[in-house]
């Protein structure tokens, strides 16, 4: 798998190893009171929708869990109350039932009987999982260089959305196992796979970690950034980005409001009543949600360990803890 996924973090040192200045902050809050609660082991890969302990045990959408994986299996995706897991290899398990592909599956959806398939080579398919048939197969540019937050695809009334890794989603029809339209969000990044994709009133937002793209009512939007973290709140979408920037868009990414911190390394965002971003040198930055003024607390964390955020927890090292 090491060969094919690279790691976030590789991205981030060669973007930022030629500068050693670091976001500072004379005066703080103190130390956020989180009331943490313990994982069960640490943090040994993650996705957008979420991760897989050392011991097996996973985080989902719904929280921590004590279902266990096998050793050699990651958690992808939670759909339809199924664990679906991959070994990067040949196999995924839902649940426990196993199904073998020739191509390791990176990501994944259950709708019904129907799965939606990322395979590793960049080639998409639907599964049926009772007749185990390839229902529709469709092939795209292969890429060797990606960012580890692989998108899952996206049931959308009777279309499928697929995040492919070459920066592009391909729209399905459901009824006819055909492609219907492809929206090429960045074709010409190194690391381009879609990492985030959601629809927010009937609006596809996806993005690379390069750019963002808002599709709704027959208008296509498109904006650059360098993302460390894009997450979706009601109809509004929050984006960090590498040179420190926390901008907060709407759904056709017209710019309501933003705010700079200098050198600030964002981890990840997280929404409770309002937006939380934990910063690298462990500071947790509360904005208000009229983004006028903010709240800065010391927030200690081993910043070389993995981090994902889901909704309003953040899940850290061993531990993970709630925002308010």
């Amino acid at each position: 798998m090491k060969y094919f996924l690279i790691l976030l973090t590789s991205l981030i040192i060669f973007t930022g190893c030629s500068s050693k200045k670091y976001f500072e902050v004379d005066d703080t809050l103190g130390d956020y009171e989180s009331n943490s609660a313990s994982l069960n082991d640490n943090i040994k890969s993650f996705n957008k929708v979420g991760a897989t302990l050392d011991n097996g045990e996973i985080i989902t959408k719904k929280g921590v869990s004590n279902f266990q994986l096998p050793e050699g299996f990651e958690f992808i995706n939670l759909s339809e109350d199924t664990v679906i897991s991959t070994n990067y290899l040949n196999k995924i398990l839902l649940n426990k039932t196993e199904h073998e592909f020739s191509t390791g599956v990176v990501a994944a959806t259950l709708k019904d009987n129907i799965l939606a398939l990322v395979f590793m080579d960049n080639s998409i398919a639907l599964y049926d999982i009772n007749t185990k048939n390839i229902l529709m197969k469709e092939y795209y540019s292969k890429s060797l260089a990606n960012d580890t937050r692989i998108a899952n695809p996206y049931y959308m009334g009777s279309l499928i959305l697929f995040p492919t890794l070459d920066g592009k989603v391909i729209v399905v029809s459901s009824k006819s196992n055909k492609v219907i339209r492809t929206i090429v969000v960045d074709a010409d990044s190194k690391f381009n796979n879609i990492i985030f994709l959601d629809v927010v009133n009937d609006t596809l937002i996806a993005s690379s970690s390069n750019k963002v793209v808002s599709v709704g009512a027959g208008v296509v939007n498109l904006k650059e950034y360098n993302i460390r973290d894009i997450i979706s709140h009601n109809q509004d979408i929050f984006i960090a980005t590498i040179d420190g920037q926390i901008i907060k868009t709407d759904i056709s990414l017209n710019i309501q409001d933003r705010r700079k911190y200098k050198y600030a390394k964002f981890y990840a965002l997280a929404y409770g009543t309002s937006l939380y971003a934990l910063e690298s040198q462990g500071y947790l930055i509360n904005i208000s949600n009229d983004f006028k003024s903010d709240k800065i607390y010391d927030f200690s964390f081993d910043n070389e360990e993995n981090v994902i955020a889901i909704d309003d927890i953040i899940y850290h090292n061993d531990e993970y803890f709630i925002v308010k």
